[in-house]
């Protein structure tokens, strides 16, 4: 398991800044680029190679990687960034040349696909994204998204599998009174909503249940500040719920920054559970239960999905779902 000293000494930084950044101080004052080293060096420390295999090419590749998220963003949400270095190690232990191509102002730089032999697409994109890359390729793979089952291969994680067992933990555990702090996506110049697996499957399960209650939802972005001002908002409300489902870890790191500060425990007061597993989650105090995705592996599956289509022009498409995992750390009571 990586430590916060051997994250220190591996990134160059000191033991201090490696804590204040992996715990999203934002009182702290670095680069982008710090931020960036030091997170991925969490990520290469926590990182397992689940199978060995020969991973020679049949031949040489060029491979085009279209990210939703900016550089920018994918600092507030190292979900993503976990995804690209599974892309980006599986890609340089075949020799596969790759391209990143991030967004920038709601743009992708795409004028011309037609130098790739494949894409991989990573995050969430509008069918007017999808038909513009699509007029240069017919061999794309979309990572935690699957827009076109029957057209396009597609690499997502059994989001509702494992919210469900982490909403029975929670239940198991006596709590009744079950909070939701999620956040709301869109896509495409019209903004058009995405629905949210975490969030349907919390509401059906507590309406199964009949523990529904609307004012234990707080939706925003998928933020660490957002995190952070959501629980704020709770804690004004008279009554907060005894355990909170944070649909990803960074929004439920600043959860528990915003209950500290109101002198709320965590878990005496209340549990949370978060989702991802980033690399921050086993720093934070106390320790965050969460429901890991390998999300690694989801970027490694990626590039084999895309490399059969182009090495064996393999027509019929796939679906590969990835399974992901309840970890029970020291956040629940």
């Amino acid at each position: 398991m990586a430590t916060l000293k051997k994250i220190a000494n591996i990134s160059g930084f000191s033991l201090a800044t490696v804590s204040r950044v992996l715990n999203f101080d934002n009182n702290l004052s670095v680069t982008d680029e710090t931020r960036k080293r030091i997170f991925e060096v969490a990520e290469e420390l926590n990182y397992k190679t689940l199978k060995q295999r020969n991973r020679n090419t049949d031949k040489k590749v060029k491979v085009g990687v279209i990210y939703w998220y900016s550089k920018r963003e994918e600092l507030g949400d190292p979900y993503y960034l976990s995804i690209r270095k599974g892309i980006e190690k599986e890609c340089f232990s075949r020799k596969i040349q790759i391209i990143m191509i991030f967004k920038d102002d709601e743009e992708y730089f795409i004028n011309n696909l037609s130098e790739f032999d494949g894409i991989i697409a990573v995050g969430k994109f509008s069918k007017e994204a999808i038909d513009k890359i699509s007029v240069y390729l017919k061999k794309i793979v979309f990572v935690d998204f699957s827009p076109y089952d029957r057209k396009y291969d597609s690499v997502v994680t059994d989001f509702k599998v494992t919210v469900l067992q982490a909403l029975k933990y929670l239940l198991s555990l006596g709590h009744s009174k079950i909070g939701y702090i999620g956040g709301k996506e869109y896509i495409g110049k019209n903004r058009e909503p995405i629905e949210d697996e975490r969030e349907i499957t919390y509401i059906e399960f507590v309406k199964n249940n009949n523990i529904y209650n609307s004012d234990y939802i707080y939706l925003g972005n998928f933020t660490f500040e957002d995190g952070y001002n959501l629980m704020k908002e709770a804690i004004k409300r008279s009554k907060l719920p005894t355990a909170f489902f944070v649909a990803n870890d960074s929004m439920a790191i600043g959860a528990i920054k915003a209950l500290y500060e109101s002198k709320i425990n965590v878990p005496k007061d209340i549990s949370i559970i978060g989702f991802n597993d980033i690399p921050t989650s086993k720093y934070v105090v106390p320790p965050l239960s969460t429901i890991k995705v390998y999300t690694e592996f989801m970027g490694i599956t990626a590039v084999e999905l895309l490399l059969e289509r182009i090495n064996r022009n393999r027509e019929v498409p796939k679906k590969v779902i990835i399974p992901s995992e309840l970890i029970i750390r020291k956040s629940c009571k």
